[in-house]
């Protein structure tokens, strides 16, 4: 082989060879995500707990409501969160899972399922002060596809419901309804705003609490 030939070969030589050594690496196997640590944010206040009329219905999350599964309702947490039930008042402890919204009664911060209440002792007395323990967020759920709102009404009858929206949508701006089906009727939520972050969502609760058109106000996440 001559001097040129010599020159052309070799490029063509060491890419090859390149290849061949790139072909023989193994590929490093996709590592696992890990699953969101423990938070361990804490909350304190009143629990209630759901059954009979609910069972079998839709949940929020879009799940069939079973009272004998260890689930729970709360307003804010993302759905598929874990949290640790403690009973304050006997030491009793569960752990659910959030698949539903609620409560929406002033003061309540959680509502547990027939099968949670019966393991922390509450089903007789409905309700106990319990201490909320996050000990798993959902995983790969982005923050920024957080929504939340703030809920100042729930009405039977639509009409009511309308009249709340007109009177606030001229300060507020964003003040829409959303039906649901309870056991008890169709109920028309009034809910104000769709914020990104619940911070955001408690300042604007804040200053609906000073509005002389609302006696209710309950931050809500809408996903």
């Amino acid at each position: 082989m001559d001097k040129l030939g010599y020159r052309l070969a070799l490029p063509a030589l060491l890419v090859c060879v390149a290849l061949g050594i790139g072909g023989c690496r193994r590929k490093p196997k996709p590592k696992q995500p890990p699953l969101p640590p423990p938070v361990g944010e804490t909350e304190t206040g009143l629990a209630s707990w759901y059954g009979d009329p609910y069972h079998g219905r839709r949940t929020a999350n879009g799940e069939v409501y079973d009272m004998n599964a260890m689930t729970a309702a709360h307003r804010t947490m993302p759905f598929n969160t874990w949290v640790r039930v403690l009973n304050l008042e006997n030491d009793l402890y569960t752990t659910v899972r959030i698949n539903d919204r609620g409560p929406f009664i002033e003061g309540r911060i959680i509502d547990l399922s027939r099968a949670a209440a019966k393991a922390i002792g509450m089903l007789g007395p409905g309700t106990a002060l319990v201490r909320l323990e996050t000990v798993q967020q959902p995983g790969g759920e982005p923050s920024s596809l957080a929504s939340y709102s703030v809920q100042v009404g729930a009405f039977l009858v639509e009409e009511n419901a309308r009249s709340l929206q007109a009177q606030l949508a001229p300060r507020y701006g964003n003040v829409f309804i959303q039906p649901h089906e309870a056991p008890d009727g169709l109920y028309y939520r009034v809910r104000v705003g769709r914020k990104p972050t619940l911070r955001d969502a408690l300042a604007l609760a804040q200053q609906l609490r000073h509005s002389p058109d609302v006696t209710a106000v309950f931050v809500v996440r809408l996903n």
